[in-house]
């Protein structure tokens, strides 16, 4: 991987974790190095499930993907909050 792919997928990670993060109601008290890592996973599975149902490649923005995408990512900000809470109580 190229560094310009390395920093691509930066980015999207960040913008898909944010959008994720606004999505969940209430505070987040996780990094946002956690944010972006969650981004990014979300992306890359998202992707991979609009290529399943054949909505990937679309005329104009991909908007069923990327809908797919903050999903993924606002899941794994609830999972990543329930267990940064859970750490730091017990």
């Amino acid at each position: 991987m190229a560094v310009s792919g390395i920093i691509s997928a930066i980015i999207i990670g960040l913008i898909i974790g944010a959008l994720g993060r606004l999505v969940v109601p209430g505070r987040q008290a996780i990094p946002i190095w956690l944010t972006v890592v969650i981004g990014i996973i979300a992306a890359l599975i998202g992707s991979a499930i609009a290529r399943g149902l054949g909505v990937a490649t679309t005329p104009g923005i991909d908007w069923i993907e990327l809908v797919i995408q903050v999903v993924l990512a606002a899941a794994g900000v609830v999972a990543a909050v329930a267990l940064y809470r859970r750490r730091s109580v017990g």
